[in-house]
C-alpha cells in the first residue's frame, strides 16, 4: 500500500508546482524590474533561467542535481524531459483543433505558402551553417559529435521540445553524450536571440520613426465574440467547457499515440524517429478529429459545436509556456563544459543568418507589410510562434496585417516541405558531410520555389530582349 506522505507520491506534483511558481516569479520580476519590463524576453524563458540558476547554485554547493533530490522523488530531470516532450505535441494539437472560417484569396494562399517555404528555407540555412561549424570543430576537438550542428534548426526553428527530442535520439542511438542538454541549450540561445535581436530591430524602427503602432493605446480587452462563437455548447453546462477542450486535446493526442504505436510496430527500425515526430502526428490527428466533427455538424448528427477557439488557444499557450520553462530547467550545464565555445558560435551565427535571410525574404516577397512579416517570422524562427506574436504586437498591436495569420497557417506547408529534412537529421550522424551536401541542394530547391515569380520575370525579360 502506498504511503501518501512518501515523496514518491509527491514528486510529480512538486515538479509541476515549481515550474508554475517559476512562471509567477518571472511575471512579478518582469513587472518590478525596469530592464526586464522593457525587454521582450518571454516570461517562460525568464522562469526557465531562474530555475537553471537555482539548480546551478545547488549543484555548486552540494555536488548534486537539484531536480534529482528526494523532494522530486529522485526523478525530476526525467520528469522535466517528459514534460518538455509531451507539452510540445499537446500545444500543437490544441492549436490544430481550432476551427477556421477564413476565406482564402489567391493572393493570401500564395503568401501563406511562401511563409511556409520561408520557414523551411531558414531551417536549412541554420542546419547548413550549424553542420558546417560542428564538422570543422570535430576535426580539432577529440570525440566531438560532428552532426551536432543539425540541432540548430530544431532548437532555433522549433523550440526546446524538438531540440530535446533529436538530442535524445543522438544521445541514445549515436552516443552523443549530453545530446539532450546540447539541444536544449541551443533552444535557450534561440530565445535570447529572439529577444535581443527583436529589441534591437524595434529600436532601429523607432529611431527611423517607423514604429507608429506603439504610440497608440492598446487595450487588452477581449470582446465577447472572441470568447464564444455561435452555436457552441454553454460555458458552464453539465460539464465545464474547459474540461471539454482538455478532453478533446487528450483524446486527440491518444489517437496520435495509437498512430505512433502502429508505425513503431510496422517500421521498428525507425521507432525513435517516429516518436520524435509526436507533434506532427498530433497535428495530423487533430486534422482528422476536426474533419469528423465538421462532418457530424454538417449532417446534424451533432447539433452543437464542442471546440472553442478561445479556450484552445489558452490551452496551447499553457502547454508552450510549460514546455519552455521545463526545457530550459532541464539543461545540465555540467555535461556541456567542453562545448560552450562551439555553442556560442552556433548561437551567434544562427541569429545573424536568420535575421538577414528573413529580412531579405520579407522585403522581396511581402512588400505590403515588410516589418510585420519580418518580426513575426524572425521571432518564430528563433523561438516559437508565441515569440513571433510578442514581437509582432509591438508594431501591429491589433493584427491589422496578415502577418499573424501567416504564422498560424504556414504550419501545413512547412510540415510538408520540412518533413524530409527531419528524416535527413537521423541520417546526419552516419554521414555528416554527405548530409551537408544534401542540405545545400535542398536549400537551392527551396529558394527556386520561394523566388519562382522573380525567376520567371527575369526569364520573360530575357526572352523579350532576344525577341527585340
Amino acid at each position: 500500500m502506498s504511503n501518501f506522505w512518501d515523496y514518491s507520491n509527491w514528486g510529480t506534483i512538486n515538479i509541476v508546482a515549481v515550474l508554475l511558481l517559476s512562471l509567477i516569479v518571472a511575471t512579478v520580476l518582469k513587472n518590478l524590474v525596469p530592464i526586464l519590463h522593457k525587454s521582450l524576453i518571454p516570461t517562460s524563458v525568464l522562469g526557465g533561467f531562474i530555475l537553471l540558476i537555482i539548480a546551478g547554485i545547488y549543484k555548486t554547493l552540494t555536488g548534486n542535481f537539484f531536480f534529482d533530490t528526494a523532494f522530486f522523488a529522485g526523478q525530476g530531470m526525467a520528469a522535466l524531459e517528459t514534460i518538455t516532450y509531451h507539452a510540445l505535441a499537446l500545444g500543437f494539437t490544441a492549436s490544430a483543433l481550432k476551427s477556421t472560417n477564413t476565406k482564402m484569396t489567391k493572393r493570401r494562399t500564395m503568401e501563406i505558402f511562401d511563409s511556409g517555404v520561408t520557414t523551411v528555407a531558414v531551417y536549412l540555412v541554420q542546419a547548413i551553417l550549424g553542420m558546417g561549424i560542428t564538422i570543422i570543430a570535430a576535426m580539432f576537438i577529440f570525440d566531438f559529435f560532428p552532426a551536432a550542428g543539425i540541432l540548430v534548426p530544431f532548437g532555433f526553428g522549433q523550440g526546446s521540445g524538438q531540440a530535446m527530442n533529436f538530442g535524445g535520439i543522438f544521445e541514445a542511438d549515436f552516443g552523443f553524450v549530453g545530446g539532450k542538454s546540447f539541444g536544449l541549450t541551443i533552444a535557450a540561445l534561440g530565445f535570447l536571440s529572439a529577444s535581443i535581436g527583436g529589441v534591437i530591430h524595434l529600436n532601429i524602427l523607432k529611431k527611423r520613426g517607423k514604429l507608429v503602432a506603439n504610440t497608440a493605446v492598446l487595450e487588452d480587452r477581449i470582446l465577447p465574440d472572441e470568447i464564444e462563437e455561435e452555436n457552441e455548447i454553454p460555458m458552464q453546462g453539465s460539464m465545464d467547457k474547459m474540461t471539454v477542450q482538455v478532453g478533446f486535446i487528450c483524446g486527440t493526442y491518444l489517437l496520435a499515440y495509437a498512430m505512433m504505436f502502429a508505425l513503431g510496430i510496422a517500421v521498428p527500425g525507425f521507432k525513435a524517429t517516429i516518436y520524435g515526430f509526436n507533434f506532427i502526428l498530433g497535428v495530423l490527428a487533430a486534422v482528422m478529429v476536426k474533419a469528423v466533427l465538421k462532418f457530424l455538424n454538417k449532417k446534424s448528427i451533432v447539433k452543437r459545436r464542442y471546440t472553442n477557439n478561445f479556450l484552445l488557444t489558452r490551452c496551447s499557450n499553457f502547454f508552450f509556456d510549460i514546455m519552455i520553462v521545463a526545457g530550459i530547467a532541464a539543461i545540465r550545464l555540467s555535461v556541456l563544459e567542453k562545448y560552450w565555445g562551439i555553442m556560442l558560435v552556433l548561437g551567434v551565427v544562427a541569429a545573424f543568418s536568420t535575421y538577414f535571410y528573413v529580412r531579405m525574404v520579407s522585403k522581396k516577397l511581402f512588400p505590403r507589410y515588410v516589418e510585420e512579416q519580418f518580426l513575426a517570422m524572425y521571432g518564430m524562427l528563433t523561438g516559437t510562434a508565441s515569440t513571433g506574436v510578442i514581437l509582432l504586437r509591438e508594431i501591429d498591436p491589433n493584427f491589422d496585417t496578415p502577418a499573424a495569420d501567416n504564422l498560424v497557417y504556414q504550419t501545413f506547408p512547412a510540415i510538408a516541405f520540412g518533413f524530409p529534412m527531419m528524416l535527413l537529421a537521423t541520417f546526419a550522424p552516419r554521414e555528416p558531410i554527405t548530409c551537408l551536401i544534401i542540405l545545400i541542394a535542398f536549400f537551392a530547391v527551396m529558394n527556386i520555389i520561394l523566388f519562382r515569380r522573380q525567376i520567371l520575370r527575369v526569364r520573360r525579360k530575357k526572352r523579350r530582349g532576344k525577341a527585340q
